[in-house]
């Protein structure tokens, strides 16, 4: 049975940051350019309805939109970040990423960890395709 639509929650400019995973002041920019439509709230505060947000980020997402790295690929779960650590193994590596406030781990072979020059303090991203994907309601 379908759920009844409930009115999407506005974010606040800071909220809306977080979610983009962007400054505070990027997001205020974005704004006062009129890349994303705000309103005003009863207290005089800028908040933006969360239905526009989304629209805005999954334009943000677009990969024409993105900052292009190099190869076409099919997969648009990408989160570039710093590698936090790499722990070797005889046949695997188990490397973490920090990719702004997200924790990535992933299990890849240790020849493409050490071929890939994976060490803490290098820059990479994860770039995740899965089918099985768990979502939890902020």
């Amino acid at each position: 049975m379908a759920q009844p639509h409930r009115p999407v929650h506005p974010y606040r400019i800071g909220e809306a940051a977080s979610m983009l995973g962007v400054s505070a002041d990027t997001m205020r920019r974005w704004v006062d350019a009129g890349r994303v439509a705000a309103e005003r709230d009863e207290h005089g505060h800028r908040i933006i309805p969360g239905a526009q947000l989304a629209a805005f980020a999954r334009e943000l997402a677009k990969p024409e939109n993105a900052v292009a790295e190099g190869r076409p690929s099919s997969a648009r779960n990408r989160f570039p970040g710093i590698v936090t650590d790499v722990v070797l193994g005889d046949v695997a590596a188990q490397v973490e990423i920090q990719a702004g406030p997200f924790r990535v781990v992933s299990l890849i072979s240790r020849d493409s960890a050490e071929e890939l020059g994976l060490v803490p303090g290098a820059p990479a991203t994860a770039v995740i395709k899965s089918t099985n994907v768990v979502i939890e309601r902020g």
